[in-house]
């Protein structure tokens, strides 16, 4: 009988101390998005997960929206995007360094220049660094393919070789291309919430090719991530 009452103090404390961890805000684009980090996080009362739509605009709109309509710890932006070749492979899983909108600027005759170049601000949200690194190596122990860098967010996905070469010329050290991480890490941090970024690659930065695209491959590995944030966050 006591190593039952033992068993169930155990039990207990576990469950207390999930309660207390903090909520956490999902922000997806669309609702086959939302429907794998759900399948992943197995009916958790902890996450919130919402399809706010595509682009910077809706992220940051949908996201504001439910931060203040609610109490959270944490926001994470999460999704399938394309991977840069040679450091995000088709099937693995990125977690974002920082969120960094790659398309606000100006093109000029010396090509193009940010919007932080021009003095009009910065355009990019840093990620917690530790929260980043303890993300990265708990989906690597569970046997996922994971690597870190920024995450570019964009207006109009790469699709043909000379943009792909010109954004991946501009940010070599970039992991991967999506639309909504930067807006959604502009309205938390708005709010002095921390945000993350986590990508699931369907398909290769560069010349658009449909047929060979992996999206199912993809919601499966984000699906495997949110298992791991929920235990992680």
């Amino acid at each position: 009988m006591e190593s039952k009452d033992h068993h169930h103090s155990g039990a207990d404390a576990r469950l207390e101390a999930a309660e207390k961890k903090p909520h956490v805000l999902i922000v997806t684009a669309v609702a086959a998005e939302r429907e794998a980090v759900l399948r992943g996080l197995s009916g958790s009362r902890r996450f919130d997960v919402i399809a706010a739509g595509a682009g910077t605009a809706a992220a940051a709109a949908g996201t504001a929206a439910a931060l203040a309509a609610g109490s959270y710890g944490c926001v994470v932006s999460a999704g399938i995007g394309g991977g840069f070749p040679g450091r995000a492979p088709v099937g693995s899983l990125v977690v974002a360094s920082e969120m960094r909108d790659a398309a606000l600027g100006a093109e000029t005759p010396e090509g193009f220049r940010s919007a932080a170049e021009l003095g009009f601000g910065s355009v990019s949200v840093p990620a917690p660094g530790g929260t980043v690194q303890a993300l990265a190596a708990a989906l690597a122990a569970a046997g996922l393919t994971v690597s870190t860098g920024p995450v570019l967010t964009v207006s109009t996905a790469t699709g043909t070789a000379g943009p792909a070469a010109a954004l991946a010329a501009r940010h070599p050290q970039a992991a991967a291309e999506a639309m909504e991480g930067h807006g959604v890490a502009v309205a938390a941090q708005a709010l002095g919430i921390a945000a993350l970024e986590v990508r699931a690659i369907s398909n290769p930065v560069g010349p658009r090719d449909r047929a060979a695209w992996k999206i199912n491959e993809a919601l499966d590995a984000l699906a495997a991530a949110a298992a791991i944030l929920r235990e992680v966050l």
